[in-house]
């Protein structure tokens, strides 16, 4: 670390901050259908035309936007992530980084209180900050989805319950992958809409069936093939967690596989850095949410009576790992 990188580390929200600007003013869709000025996009955008050129140069300078002449135009990667006639837009999780930020900003006061600073969590907010995070945890989860699918032998297994599942993402790729598999998709009443039309885009809703209830409260089914939990610990203590990890053992029938996903700390709880910074999201989010560490969640796993631990061989991005136990 040097002296510049400090300078640099401190003031790496501007970019940030620029990015999450010009994905809620949409300059990306425009821009990325034909080229304009930056007085044509203003006019469009009823944005102000001195400021919007600013802020147009500092993505040409971002490598986010391209200028020829007076025109500006998308890039082929912001063109395919930034904009959003592309199917593999970005930006629903972009803005769900941008809702996140205030928080952020009052780490220092989360730290000295030991306790969450957001007004209420993304499942509890109304519109479009709870629209972004459902579909941006849809953005995600299809980046890596078909991978994890594709890298999980669940052949010869019938029925798959995914956990606290949002808009069915994995159950989707997971039946994607395998034709005899079907799935129960278990989360909160408010992740209905989007769930169901998600797995009715995929063609797949006589397969994965959505069912609605709250994780610790309401009965989940049993007789499951594979239960599958994806990032739903982080938001939640350890004795929570230990509840779930034991509710969803007993949820798998004999010989039935339990897989958790996770943003994972080594056990020194040092790195991955990503990891770390999870924590702190969590702190300043959750009442009790953090990271864990690859042996606190196989602990769980064991203490819930399931035998095998191990970790999934599939290369993730972001510190995240997968472990397997048995029934």
């Amino acid at each position: 670390m040097t002296v510049p990188d400090l300078l640099a580390l401190a003031s790496g929200c501007w970019k940030t901050c620029t990015l999450h600007a010009g994905v809620k003013l949409d300059v990306f869709s425009p821009l990325a259908t034909t080229p304009m000025t930056a007085a044509e996009l203003a006019r469009r955008l009823h944005a102000d035309g001195r400021a919007l050129v600013m802020l147009l140069h500092a993505l040409v300078a971002m490598e986010l936007l391209a200028k020829d002449g007076d025109a500006f135009a998308a890039t082929p990667f912001s063109a395919e992530y930034l904009a959003k006639q592309s199917p593999a837009y970005l930006g629903h999780i972009i803005l769900h980084h941008h809702y996140l930020v205030e928080a952020w900003s009052k780490l220092d006061e989360a730290v000295r209180a030991g306790r969450p600073v957001r007004r209420s969590s993304s499942h509890e907010t109304d519109g479009a900050e709870r629209e972004s995070f459902l579909l941006g945890m849809f953005n995600l989860a299809t980046q890596l989805a078909p991978r994890v699918a594709a890298a999980i032998d669940l052949s010869g297994r019938r029925r798959l319950l995914d956990l606290a599942g949002g808009p069915g993402t994995y159950a989707i790729h997971f039946c994607r992958q395998n034709p005899e598999l079907s799935a129960v998709v278990f989360d909160l009443p408010t992740t209905r809409p989007f769930a169901e039309e998600t797995i009715a885009q995929y063609g797949l809703s006589d397969r994965i069936r959505f069912l609605a209830g709250d994780v610790e409260a309401d009965p989940i089914g049993t007789g499951f093939d594979v239960v599958w939990i994806s990032h739903l610990l982080h938001s939640e203590g350890p004795e929570t967690c230990a509840a779930i990890v034991a509710k969803a053992a007993a949820a798998l029938a004999p010989g039935g596989t339990l897989f958790i996903q996770e943003f994972i700390l080594d056990d020194s709880r040092t790195g991955p850095l990503h990891p770390t910074l999870f924590s702190l999201n969590m702190l300043i989010g959750t009442q009790e949410g953090q990271s864990y560490t690859w042996k606190e969640l196989g602990d769980m796993m064991r203490q819930a009576g399931l035998k095998d631990v191990a970790r999934v061989a599939v290369d993730l991005p972001n510190g995240a790992g997968i472990l397997a136990a048995q029934r």
